[in-house]
């Protein structure tokens, strides 16, 4: 009996920046001369990317900062305490807005919709804050869930992230079918800016953005839904320095380098062919692959024997919001799924992200 996604609700905060702002913004903290201000522009044009939202609105700003100091070079640079502050304070409004859109929707599909006090799951997932008591427990505190709801947290895993998330829910939902689970992802990537003048950081830099995702998983469809065929997942250890996630003094720090579509290329490729030798595949007739940038999903393309038309919900994604960590790939689910008719019911949807490891996460979902 397998589990299905009834519904996926996203959220953005209020501050919506243009792309070649942002470029301006790092442009000036980071002291770029003019040789280096002209590689920097190319770099944020190249990402496709037209846009970002923050909890921040320093980034839309030359001066009066609330969160950087108000330096020409923003020293001293905010600590990693207050960065969790930071965090503490925006996260919980973002992710009660997604459960919202989630609620919503769910609620359009069926008389017998979701109050927002019968779940009997709560799943989070972040990697770009901690705190103790954490998120989980101030949800069920806000939503009014009740004391014994049973919460998992699933922290520090990147962009993949998301795949655990439904993984859990699977297995919750396959053993008891009355559960009800709510998955909760929100990603603040935007309080991690580092300004040195590294590759690895101008890169992460251009693409992460914040927002946050829920999505509801029972034991039975409602309207149209997502069935939860089968996971499968891949380590290239090979690629465990070109992708990494670092606690530093001044923030989280990204490990991003140019190799990685090279790496997601191979691992794909050779991912997809343990899938053939070991279970019966069915044809795709859909793609959502995790917009971790342009690169990575040309090289996915490529090796999938896609087109960027194939390809089209992740780059809307992309475009539209920038890399979000791990709730990204279910803004692609969403707005593939938003777009789904009666006529698709049947059809499957291969999806994948990658994060640090290096893994590689794919999931496959029916139309029902």
């Amino acid at each position: 009996m397998p589990a299905y996604i009834t519904s996926i609700g996203i959220a953005v905060p209020e501050n919506c920046i243009d792309q070649s702002t942002i470029a301006e913004f790092m442009i000036r903290a980071s002291q770029l001369d003019s040789s280096e201000a002209r590689k920097l522009r190319v770099l944020y044009r190249s990402t496709k990317i037209q846009k970002r939202y923050s909890v921040l609105n320093d980034y839309g700003k030359t001066e009066d900062f609330e969160f950087y100091a108000n330096t020409p070079d923003l020293e001293p640079f905010p600590t990693v305490s207050q960065r969790m502050l930071a965090y503490r304070k925006h996260a919980l409004p973002l992710a009660l807005k997604a459960v919202d859109s989630a609620l919503e929707i769910r609620r359009s599909k069926s008389a017998n919709a979701h109050s927002s006090t019968d779940f009997t799951h709560l799943i989070t997932v972040s990697c770009t804050g901690l705190y103790a008591p954490g998120l989980d427990i101030e949800l069920v505190e806000a939503l009014q869930l009740s004391r014994q709801v049973q919460r998992t947290s699933i922290n520090f895993m990147g962009c993949y992230g998301a795949f655990n998330g439904l993984k859990v829910a699977d297995h919750i939902v396959q053993a008891d079918p009355t559960a009800k689970v709510l998955l909760v992802c929100i990603e603040l990537c935007t309080l991690h800016f580092q300004k040195k003048p590294d590759e690895n950081y101008l890169l992460s830099n251009a693409l992460f953005a914040d927002g946050a995702s829920a999505v509801l998983i029972e034991g039975q469809p409602q309207g149209l839904s997502l069935s939860m065929q089968s996971f499968h997942c891949d380590l290239l250890f090979e690629g465990r320095n070109d992708m990494a996630w670092h606690v530093g003094d001044f923030g989280f720090e990204m490990v991003l380098s140019s190799y990685i579509p090279r790496l997601v290329k191979g691992g794909l490729g050779e991912l997809m062919t343990q899938l053939q030798q070991n279970t019966s595949l069915p044809t795709f007739d859909f793609y959502a692959i995790h917009p971790g940038g342009r690169a990575i999903l040309e090289a996915a393309e490529t090796q999938l024997g896609l087109t960027s038309g194939d390809n089209r919900y992740a780059y809307d994604i992309l475009r539209e919001y920038g890399n979000m960590s791990s709730c990204t790939v279910l803004f692609v689910l969403q707005r593939l799924l938003q777009e789904r008719t009666q006529e698709d019911i049947g059809k499957h949807i291969f999806s994948c992200a990658f994060g640090p490891g290096l893994t590689l996460e794919t999931g496959i979902f029916r139309v029902v």
